[in-house]
């Protein structure tokens, strides 16, 4: 039986496995021919990509860049990336198969495409090269995230590479196993964007970035993950509650705010990846808040699941990536006085998965005006009773909260939430989409458009 990857080449041979398997001659003509096939196309990509590192070397940085060089310099990307898509189209799975060693390794995003890089040089970014354009501002960025992107697409729409990620992302941090201990002995965990309460048997999640309004950044995806597997780990929670707190921003100083979604002047300084905040955002703790989280247990035979019923309040507003939040919440409750919107086509970037979910609650029209046109929602216009269970005046919004957490607290609830988002939300259909976002993101990451609608709004924030 052949290895995984075989007849691939990688970092351990300079082309693909020299045997062949024994067996008639048509057999083994197929084999070589396969061989020949994968040399080949490896090779035009290696070539095409030694001749982007060569020309962009001869280059000034993008931004210094005439029309002419600008021009250039796309044209032998898009070369390269032509090759990597065929490359992949052809030997995704054998890639994957490759990295994981035949799928035994449960890979996460960022530990995939490093070990990719590693195994197949040219395919991926490597670190290096990573690093040196986290040092940049995004305008004057190559772009070489699109090659992940290209990459992860290929992954995601494997029947077969996507599943195995997708389990990979619902597995439990290293960080979280290492906080659980002492957040099940104190009950309390405080990380640098939310803080984690247990109370009750309630989860409390609190988004606490004070300073920007709950803006999310790399870091506030770390924290979220984290504190939404401890909820999830922990038997002595039954519901977890997610709620903003309260601000030192001057213009809302003291008061409650949800979230004022991507933080626009770290995705201008260059801050912002594709890998660490827009993808493992939407695969890592969102969908365990759909899914749950995959736990690795003989005797757990019912399900290999564990998830819990969740609630959301809505303080002042919830923009962008608060909105998208809402989608995946069991009951969400908003003051009279909130607001939600999604303006991130304004922005010249894709929402998240909201595309996916947003119709489901409100139709395709109003979807086309909210996703498309940056049409707000207040929170007391009939419209947002499609989007929010309950609204209420602020000041009755602590007691509300309570109520609902009581209503979601009951093995019927977990049961039935289970069929429901199995019905509305198809694991196929959401590795589909996350297939095409994947890539479709991270070609927004660099399109002219976002990256001078974000620097005027750095420029203005400074």
């Amino acid at each position: 039986m052949p290895r995984p990857g075989h007849g691939l080449p990688g970092a351990d041979a300079s082309g693909p496995h020299r045997g062949t398997e024994r067996g008639t001659g048509g057999r083994t003509t197929a084999v070589r021919l396969e061989q020949q096939s994968a040399r080949e196309e490896w090779s035009a990509l290696t070539e095409a990509a030694e001749h982007v590192d060569k020309t962009l070397a001869s280059l000034p940085e993008p931004t210094r860049r005439t029309p002419e060089q600008r021009d250039l310099a796309e044209a032998v990307k898009n070369r390269a990336r032509a090759a990597r898509t065929r490359f992949l189209d052809a030997h995704g799975d054998a890639v994957y198969d490759r990295v994981t060693e035949g799928r035994t390794r449960a890979l996460r995003i960022d530990e995939l495409v490093e070990a990719a890089a590693a195994a197949f040089p040219g395919l991926v970014p490597d670190a290096g090269r990573l690093a040196q354009e986290r040092s940049r501002p995004q305008a004057d960025k190559e772009g070489h995230e699109i090659d992940q992107g290209i990459f992860l697409r290929a992954v995601l729409r494997s029947p077969s590479a996507g599943p195995h990620l997708l389990d990979a992302m619902l597995k439990p941090t290293a960080r979280a196993r290492l906080l659980l201990p002492e957040f099940q002995r104190t009950g309390v965990v405080e990380m640098d964007a939310v803080r984690l309460e247990r109370r009750d048997g309630v989860a409390r999640l609190t988004m606490c970035r004070h300073d920007r309004l709950n803006a999310e950044d790399n870091q506030q995806v770390d924290d979220m993950e984290t504190a939404v597997d401890l909820a999830l780990l922990d038997p002595a929670v039954r519901v977890g509650l997610l709620r903003g707190g309260g601000m030192s921003h001057p213009r809302y100083r003291g008061k409650r705010v949800f979230s004022a979604g991507i933080n626009l002047k770290n995705l201008s300084s260059g801050d912002i990846s594709l890998v660490d905040f827009l993808l493992r955002r939407e695969l890592g703790y969102i969908h365990k808040l759909v899914r749950g989280l995959l736990v690795e247990d003989p005797d757990r035979w019912h399900s290999p699941y564990t998830e819990k019923p969740w609630v959301a309040a809505v303080d002042g507003f919830a923009i962008g990536g608060g909105a998208q939040l809402l989608l995946v919440f069991d009951h969400v409750l908003a003051a009279s006085d909130a607001y939600l919107s999604l303006p991130a086509a304004r922005e010249g970037i894709i929402p998240g998965v909201a595309n996916f979910r947003f119709s489901r609650y409100v139709g395709p029209r109003l979807s086309r005006q909210v996703i498309l046109e940056g049409r707000r929602i207040w929170a007391s216009e009939p419209q947002a009773r499609l989007l929010v269970d309950e609204v209420v005046e602020p000041q009755e919004l602590d007691a509300a909260v309570e109520r609902s957490l009581e209503r979601l607290d009951g093995e019927a609830v977990l049961a039935n939430r289970r069929m429901l988002n199995l019905a509305e939300e198809p694991a196929d259909a959401f590795r589909a989409y996350m297939a095409e976002f994947a890539l479709q993101q991270a070609l927004r990451l660099y399109g002219e458009d976002v990256i001078h609608k974000v620097g005027r709004f750095a420029a203005r924030s400074s």
